[in-house]
């Protein structure tokens, strides 16, 4: 598939972010992070946005900074976790570039994020699983999956062949 845009996609912790700044980093693109632009814009962490005006605020702040992003050519979007799940969000992404899905096992989520309060939809380990099994089906409708328990460099090498690099 070749691309002037990629999309990566996928739940907390598979590593969109680091993904993301290395794939720019090796074909000379900017990496753009959906959730640090949102803490740029309201200058409070997500955490803090969940906790003082709810997820339905952020969801709204998440999607202009998406429609914001739609313009942008020869960009990586680390989408944050929640960001594909939201249909209208879904069809945007899908016609505007590549999307990736990168895929981690519930098993490495719970390794990798930390439980200290930043990831606020992680903090109870029950409904993450549940978010973790719910947000899967919207994950698969990216237009590949890319396994993202294998090294970053692996990662990024699948990446860059996928859209044509």
């Amino acid at each position: 598939m070749k691309a002037d845009k990629l999309y990566l996609v996928g739940f907390m912790g598979a590593g969109k972010s680091t993904i993301a700044a290395a794939v720019g980093r090796r074909i000379g693109w900017r990496a753009e992070d959906i959730d640090q632009r949102i803490e740029t814009r309201e200058r409070r962490s997500v955490a803090a946005i969940f906790a003082q005006e709810g997820e339905v605020y952020f969801r709204t702040v998440e999607r202009d900074v998406l429609r914001e992003l739609l313009p942008e050519r020869n960009v990586v979007v680390a989408a944050g976790g929640g960001t594909f799940v939201e249909p209208d969000n879904r069809a945007l992404m899908l016609a505007d570039g590549a999307v990736a899905w990168l895929d981690i096992p519930l098993n490495c989520v719970i390794e990798r994020i930390p439980r200290d309060g930043r990831r606020p939809l992680a903090a109870d380990l029950p409904q993450l699983e549940q978010l973790y099994l719910r947000r899967r089906a919207a994950y698969a409708d990216a237009h590949v999956r890319i396994d993202a328990s294998r090294p970053a460099e692996e990662v990024v090498e699948r990446l860059l062949e996928w859209i044509g690099y």
